[in-house]
């Protein structure tokens, strides 16, 4: 089975740089997006072959997830816990007969962390959630997780540690999780590999590949054995962040 995650950094502008040919190479069975920035009927957004599920913001042009998936799911559900997070279109669940496949756009803590306080309490409410489903069945977690884990997963780890997606604070909530009963399946597969996923539009850093990896597919420690590749698409353009791939036999 293959599963995509992009954050797309706006889908309607993505549409206009490649997307639907990377989504027709990927021929994924599931495809997972984030920062869609969009509202229901803005766009044609049927693909011949999928059922597609969006959760949008209440606020227009801002964040909203998105899945595409082959096979229909037993059940849908948007937000954590059916209620959290959708003022902002943050979460998407959709359930099968043997796991749980969950798309989410992490909040950014913003400059001067001024969302900080706002993201603790996001990530624990996510991390409940997840336990909450793992105690059902296995689940694999993807999106914009919004946070270089550990200083392999960004070129600059020093001149960032104060700054949004690199903060002792962000970084030890993903060990938590991690530590709870789940896999980092890139990092899993490949654990002195550098690569990243997204890039400042700003100083040439894609050029410069000053880059750091804040996209992520995380899976329940149950199924780790069933990974088979984790591929992070460099070369794929379209956006700030670029897609990433997870194989996975289950």
């Amino acid at each position: 089975m293959k599963l995509v995650s992009w954050n797309v950094n706006g889908l309607r502008a993505c549409m206009t740089k490649g997307f639907k040919d990377f989504f027709d190479l990927a021929n994924a069975d599931f495809f997972s997006i984030q920062e869609t920035k969009m509202q229901e009927g803005q766009a044609d957004l049927e693909i011949d072959g999928y059922y597609r599920f969006m959760n949008s913001a209440e606020k227009k042009g801002y964040s909203g997830t998105l899945i595409y998936a082959k096979e229909k799911p037993i059940s849908v559900v948007y937000g954590l816990f059916g209620k959290l997070y959708n003022d902002e279109g943050r979460v998407i669940t959709l359930e099968y007969d043997n796991f749980y496949l969950v798309n989410a756009y992490v909040p950014n803590s913003q400059d001067g962390l001024k969302r900080l306080s706002y993201r603790m309490e996001y990530e624990d409410h996510l991390r409940e959630y997840l336990l909450s489903l793992n105690s059902k069945k296995p689940v694999i977690y993807c999106g914009d997780l919004n946070v270089a884990h550990e200083r392999i997963d960004i070129k600059n780890p020093d001149s960032n540690t104060k700054n949004a997606g690199f903060t002792i604070e962000e970084r030890n909530k993903m060990t938590k999780l991690l530590e709870s009963g789940f896999v980092d399946t890139f990092r899993y597969l490949y654990p002195e590999k550098v690569l990243y996923s997204w890039w400042s539009y700003r100083f040439n850093a894609r050029a410069n590949n000053a880059g750091w990896r804040i996209d992520y597919f995380i899976v329940s420690e149950s199924i780790k054995n069933l990974i088979k590749e984790a591929v992070i698409h460099t070369e794929v353009m379209g956006s700030d962040h670029c897609p990433i791939e997870l194989d996975i036999e289950i």
